[in-house]
């Protein structure tokens, strides 16, 4: 489970050493938290989703972990889609919330804490968000000022027009070796 560890405020969390370190440390609601360490299914998951959506557009660019800055949050997303031109040419955290947000729950991460990160950032520009259960099969999604969507099976989901048709069914099976 992460560890939360202090409160502060963004300015000092940015001003901390080893919040990149592996996983990475993030900033919540002035909570100092460690993401949890994922699993292979997690990380297959993440690396082939980002695979497939960067395959599949020039307009936009899916980065795993890239650390956004949110005032007065500084989330790091499982998978961040942003925007071709509102990335910058330097090495750094992202300044904004993410066009398209992914989060992969693992099994002892809790819901409302990544449901607290990705309403932060709907409210700070995010259009589009996509939490993924695999446990349970199923992608809770929101859409703008939008209530969240529960899709499972064969349900299509949004994707801001990026990609071809997905179905949740067909995410699932990225947790597989490709």
């Amino acid at each position: 489970m992460p560890q939360s560890v202090a409160r502060m405020s963004l300015a000092e969390f940015l001003a901390q050493p080893k919040i990149e370190a592996s996983p990475a440390w993030e900033l919540i609601d002035g909570r100092v938290v460690q993401k949890t360490m994922p699993t292979l299914f997690h990380s297959r998951l993440q690396r082939n989703l980002v695979n497939y959506i960067n395959y599949r557009t020039d307009k936009f660019e899916a980065v795993q972990e890239l650390r956004c800055i949110v005032p007065p949050y500084s989330p790091v997303p499982d998978i961040a889609i942003i925007a071709g031109h509102r990335l910058g040419d330097e090495d750094e955290p992202f300044n904004g919330a993410p066009d398209w947000l992914i989060e992969i729950r693992s099994p002892d991460q809790s819901t409302l804490d990544l449901q607290n990160k990705i309403l932060h950032c709907l409210i700070n520009g995010t259009q589009l968000a996509w939490l993924i259960d695999i446990t349970r099969q199923q992608i809770w999604v929101w859409q703008g000022d939008n209530l969240p969507i529960v899709f499972a099976g064969v349900d299509l989901l949004p994707s801001l027009d990026i990609l071809p048709e997905i179905t949740v069914d067909a995410v699932m099976k990225m947790t597989s070796r490709k």
